[in-house]
Parts: structure tokens; C-alpha cells; sequence
């Protein structure tokens, strides 16, 4: 297989089995177990860290449901090769070219830094940001919950949020702590340092972190378009989604709160899917912008979904380049490859396309079986589907079975990506077959 079948082959495989695990499992349920459709909507949206669900994880799921959910989500989240590979190089093996390309997804952004290396960094950052995590929120939860109640609740939030999925043990998420400033801090962390990319935060840590001679001197490219675009999109979500709920969902809060809400509104409409405000009850201005937000998503080489935070910064950077008549795209005193803006807006086009092919059938089936509703509900669950975010307007569960199975397909091409599906489907070419046919130009505009 070449390297995006395996990479597709192997999420494919944990969803299988997770869905299996539901229904065979003993002891995962309080009530009644899930049937085949709704399981394999749950261990989707767990293996692809998207939050959707069809069921309250709190009530409906046992301690050991909740901890087999927890398991799919650290697996989906890291990504099976990445574990798999680490494994083996503890073991003193070596994991082969391709699975450690596949795994850390270092390529050519990064020629100073092992792919061996990353690997074990990758686990290391996973594990000691999310032990951080689940000490934080115990010592910030245990005085209201109990100093053994606490304990499950905060390892579970810590995971759930490093892995930007978006699944809580509490019923309405983080809804009863858009008073705790603490919490929102917390986990705004978890979700940004999850979303960043392990290659970015492997550079971040080489330059400011491990003075050694072996680390590097400067960040790259990459990271620099990947923490100025992230920031910049943190800092304008929040100014706008403050100015949209001041009066809205923020109103009765203090005045530290309505900031803190309206922060964590703009860390987690890109890819976490915890939501500590509720958007059925927000307006329609902050619930597109979140719709445009979860279309952005996280970093490349995260736990997080959507077009990518490059893929976006590098269209606006063609069209500005394109507005001052220069034949490259530059950025940081560099010059973008052409290879990667056509990359880019191939991305964008396909992501695109797969959005609105969901939104038009999800619409049509429900509109088919008389379950006429608001369409803008419609949008934002298909948009938060499709780019592994999780959020929603109370609507997952009214849906159809049908349009839920349209929901696991999306979630499942959001996660491993239209790239690497495209590039899994694709009919491989002679090499005899590959020529240049004579250009000829079209009008545009």
C-alpha cells in the first residue's frame, strides 16, 4: 500500500473495531446499548476526535464506556502509526521510512529534526501536557466536586481536550463552568497546544525549550505561518465573538467572564467542539463565523480538523501577491514553492466541494422524510462533521439515520484527509503515460 492507503487503512480499521467494541462489550452502558448505527457514529466521531453525539456521554455511558471512548479518542487523536511506531523504537526496533513519514509528517519542513526523534517528543508533549492538564483541572474542580469525584472528570477533560475531540462528561460540556475562568484557561491551552502540530511545537520546544548544540536556531517557515496565523485567528475571533454575545449569550455574565467566554468561543470554533455558551441560543452573525472558523480548523500534523491554518494563510497570501503583481508567493523573507500554493488551493477546492455536497444531500434527506428544519443548524453540523470540530446546535440527534451515516462518512474523510483519500483512490499511471498536451488559454473574470 502506498503511504495515504495506510494512513487511511489504519483509521478505517480503528473505527471498525471501535464501533465492534460497542456492540460486544460488556458493561459499557447505564441503559440500553447502541444500536449498529448510532455505535458507529460514536467510535467515528471518538477515533476522528470530532465531539458529535447521539447519546449524553454522562448518563447514557458506564465508567468503562466512558473509558473505552477515552482509549478511541487518545488513539484517533495521535494517530495509530504514531503509536505503533513509538512502540517499536522503545522495543529497539525501527519502524520503517514510510510509517515514520506517515506518522510525524516531518517531509521537507523539517531536514534538522529526526523523524525518530519527533516520535518520541510527539509522545512525550502528549503525555506530559495532558498529565498537566488533568492535575490543573483537579486542583481547579476538586473543592466543587469532591476530591475523589474530580479525578475521572479532569483526566477525561484533559485527554478529550489535548486531542481537540470535544467529549465531556458533563451533560452540557462546559456549560457549568462558564463561570470558572481557571477552567476556560485550562483548557484553551490543552485545545491550542493539540491544535498547533506536533511539528511546530517540536520546533518550539528546540528553540526555546532545549538549549543543546544539536537544536535548531530559528523556527521555519512552516511554524512561523502556522503561530502568526493561529494567533491572528485567536485574537480576531475573540475581539468579534465579544462584540456578536455582548448582549447575547454573555449578557448575565461578569465582565471577566464575558471575556473569557467569548475567548474560549474562538479556541474551540476551530477544533476542539467543547462549548461552554449555547449556540442554539446565540446569534446567527457569531453562529456563521463559527461555521467559517470550522472550515479553518487547526495546524497540519495536529489533533485538529478543517482546511488547515497554511492552507488558509497561504490563499491569502497568493491573493495578495497576485494584488501587487508579484510572480511568487512570499512569506518571512522566503518564497513559497508553486508546488504548494497549487497544493493549497487544491485543498481548499476539494474541502470545499466535500461541504457542500454534505450540506445539499444531508438537506435533501431530511427534507425527503418531512423533517423540514432551519437550514442553518443543517450547515453548522455537516461543517462541524466534516472538519472533526463537534459542535452543534442541538440537532445531531433529531437527525435521520440516514443523514447520520452521511455525518460518519464526512468525519471520517475530514480526519484522514481529502489528500490522502484522493491520493488512496487514485489510478496509478504508467510512467509511459505521463506527457504535457499543448497549452491553450481560457478567459477568467
Amino acid at each position: 500500500m502506498s503511504a495515504a492507503e495506510l494512513f487511511v487503512v489504519s483509521f478505517l480499521t480503528l473505527t471498525v473495531a471501535g464501533t465492534v467494541g460497542l456492540q460486544t462489550l460488556p458493561g459499557l452502558y447505564r441503559g440500553d446499548p447502541l444500536s449498529w448505527s448510532d455505535a458507529a457514529f460514536t467510535a467515528t466521531s471518538a477515533v476522528c476526535v470530532t465531539g458529535l453525539i447521539v447519546v449524553d456521554t454522562a448518563t447514557h455511558f458506564t465508567f468503562a464506556g466512558q473509558f473505552y471512548l477515552l482509549v478511541l479518542i487518545q488513539l484517533g487523536g495521535l494517530g495509530m502509526l504514531t503509536l505503533t511506531s513509538f512502540v517499536i523504537t522503545a522495543l529497539g526496533g525501527r519502524p520503517s521510512l514510510r510509517s515514520e513519514t506517515i506518522a510525524t509528517g516531518v517531509g521537507r519542513t523539517m531536514p534538522s529534526i529526526s523523524s525518530r526523534q519527533l516520535m518520541i517528543d510527539v509522545t512525550r508533549f502528549t503525555l506530559a501536557l495532558e498529565a498537566f492538564g488533568a492535575i490543573a483541572l483537579y486542583s481547579i474542580w476538586a473543592p466543587r466536586l469532591g476530591w475523589r469525584e474530580a479525578m475521572w472528570p479532569s483526566l477525561f477533560h484533559s485527554v478529550s481536550a489535548f486531542c481537540n475531540a470535544g467529549f465531556s462528561t458533563n451533560t452540557d460540556s462546559l456549560v457549568s463552568f462558564q463561570g470558572s475562568p481557571a477552567t476556560v484557561a485550562v483548557v484553551s491551552l490543552l485545545i491550542v497546544c493539540g491544535g498547533l502540530g506536533f511539528v511546530t511545537m517540536e520546533e518550539l520546544w528546540q528553540v526555546f525549550g532545549r538549549r543543546t548544540n544539536a537544536s535548531i536556531k530559528r523556527l521555519s517557515v512552516h511554524s512561523r505561518l502556522v503561530v502568526w496565523t493561529s494567533a491572528a485567528l485567536l485574537v480576531i475571533g475573540w475581539g468579534l465573538f465579544a462584540v456578536f454575545e455582548w448582549r447575547g449569550v454573555l449578557g448575565g455574565m461578569s465582565l471577566a467572564d464575558k471575556l473569557s467566554n467569548a475567548w474560549f468561543m474562538s479556541v474551540t470554533s476551530r477544533t476542539a467542539g467543547f462549548n461552554s455558551v449555547d449556540y442554539a441560543a446565540a446569534s446567527d452573525s457569531t453562529n456563521f463565523l463559527t461555521v467559517l472558523f470550522m472550515m479553518i480548523g487547526g495546524s497540519p500534523g495536529s489533533t485538529a480538523g478543517g482546511m488547515k491554518t497554511t492552507t488558509f494563510a497561504l490563499i491569502g497570501l497568493l491573493a495578495w501577491s497576485r494584488l501587487r503583481a508579484r510572480p511568487t508567493v512570499i512569506f518571512a523573507r522566503r518564497s513559497i514553492p508553486e508546488e504548494t500554493i497549487q497544493r493549497a488551493v487544491g485543498l481548499f477546492v476539494i474541502v470545499t466541494g466535500f461541504v457542500l455536497t454534505g450540506i445539499f444531500v444531508v438537506a435533501s434527506i431530511e427534507d425527503f422524510i418531512g423533517h423540514r428544519g432551519e437550514f442553518l443548524p443543517t450547515l453548522f453540523e455537516v461543517v462541524s462533521a466534516f472538519n472533526t470540530v463537534g459542535l452543534s446546535m442541538g440537532v445531531t440527534g433529531e437527525l435521520s439515520t440516514a443523514s447520520r451515516w452521511v455525518l460518519v462518512f464526512l468525519m471520517f474523510v475530514g480526519r484522514t484527509g481529502p489528500l490522502s483519500l484522493a491520493s488512496a483512490l487514485v489510478v496509478r499511471l504508467s510512467r509511459t503515460g505521463k506527457f504535457r498536451l499543448a497549452y491553450e488559454d481560457v478567459n477568467v473574470g
